[in-house]
């Protein structure tokens, strides 16, 4: 398959807030331009792209996994699921083995007391309730937490036997590294000890960096007793948070040859294998631009959407657009917005006649209020989100359609 790439730009004004936090409690910065820069992580952005998936129903739950260090219990919980007559410590016992067959390492957390010592009924409660977990993060799709459960229930009876089968030791392999769900095929696994286990991310994310300066201010807060009589002045709490207002450049590309290529087949077997490529470009495209980053978000009620969304479908490498604000933007005129809108009108031009290719690249604009008014003429204009996902989602299947 001939390579091709989704690039998803968004400039987003957010408030007073604290998107991302660093190990101080400070929203994360960065120098970019010689200037401090407002910095959220790609990491923060990741995540809530895959929450939005979930809680705006993008996508149905059989195409999304679970990333946890609980796989044992949720697996149990699966093979309990499919077969009934199999009790909950059985279950547990099962999925142990099934997952240790695949080459995951997994063991009982060190916090906890030694297992010797629940067995023999000794120890706290929490001690005697202590379960085998992954000594990491393990991301699983739902349909491969299924093929798990089923191989379980299929060698119940002896697992450990079943297990020294070489067929089957090998096809529990398969069941655990075939089958991807759409989060897994678009953000990757990694797993350090079973190279064997890991997905290339069809999907790169930026770091989301300011356009202009941004220096960090800290609101100083008190809290007051409920309970306190007028003889009882004063806060019962009194404390400080940090936080910054910007306006943010946002960036991912999508290798969608990659995408079709870690999701393999349709996801529902009477499909054909454009249709979920299609349907995770365009779940990853609204959930990337519509979702936002929760930290701190009582405190700030930073609930914003991006003013300007520009996408890209090109067959040349990936292309941020960052570098049009290396100059920071001034806002002298009191905002950022119009100053950015027009610094990406004159750059994105500019980068597309020195590197693009124009024969082969398709561009949608999504704009919203006068201030994006500059980005009116980069490419075919959508009216809603809904609009320009369809659109795309559309262009990326009739590529993925063309002989090669």
């Amino acid at each position: 398959m001939n390579r091709f790439y989704l690039d998803v730009h968004a400039l987003q004004t957010v408030p007073p807030s604290n998107l991302n936090r660093d190990d101080t409690g400070s929203p994360k910065s960065s120098v970019y331009g010689g200037v401090p820069r407002a910095r959220v992580s790609s990491q923060a952005w990741k995540k809530a792209t895959r929450d939005y998936f979930k809680s705006e129903s993008l996508l149905d739950p059989s195409e999304l996994g679970v990333r946890t260090k609980k796989v044992v219990e949720v697996l149990a919980d699966r093979i309990h699921e499919h077969d009934e007559t199999i009790d909950e410590a059985d279950a547990l016992e099962l999925a142990a083995e099934v997952i240790a067959a695949t080459g995951l390492k997994i063991e009982v957390p060190k916090r906890k007391s030694s297992a010797k010592k629940a067995a023999e009924g000794e120890g706290d409660e929490e001690t005697q309730e202590a379960l085998p977990q992954a000594k990491y993060l393990v991301f699983l799709s739902a349909r491969q937490l299924d093929g798990l459960a089923r191989f379980a229930v299929e060698g119940a009876a002896d697992i450990t036997g079943f297990l020294k089968d070489k067929e089957n030791k090998a096809r529990v392999k398969q069941i655990a590294d075939t089958r991807h769900s759409v989060d897994i095929a678009l953000f990757g696994r990694m797993v350090a000890d079973v190279t064997d286990f890991n997905v290339d991310a069809a999907v790169q994310v930026a770091h989301a960096i300011s356009v202009h300066r941004v220096d960090n201010e800290s609101d100083y807060y008190t809290a007051v007793d409920d309970r306190n009589k007028d003889s009882e002045p004063g806060a019962g709490m009194i404390g400080t948070v940090d936080f910054n207002s910007a306006t943010l450049y946002r960036y991912a590309a999508l290798g969608v040859h990659q995408l079709a290529a870690n999701l393999g087949e349709g996801l529902r077997e009477e499909e054909s294998g454009v249709t979920p490529v299609r349907r995770a470009a365009e779940a990853f495209v609204q959930g990337f631009v519509e979702s936002l980053p929760t930290g701190k978000i009582n405190t700030f009620g930073h609930h914003t959407l991006p003013d300007a969304v520009v996408v890209k479908l090109r067959t040349t490498r990936p292309i941020s657009f960052v570098a049009a604000f290396e100059e920071p933007v001034r806002g002298d005129l009191g905002g950022h917005m119009s100053e950015a809108c027009a610094r990406l009108a004159e750059y994105i031009p500019d980068v597309e006649r020195a590197y693009g290719d124009e024969g082969s690249t398709l561009t949608w604009v999504l704009r919203v209020g006068p201030n994006t008014r500059k980005l009116a003429g980069i490419g075919t204009e959508s009216r809603n989100i809904g609009e320009l996902v369809a659109s795309v989602g559309q262009a990326v299947a009739e590529r993925l359609e063309k002989p090669e």
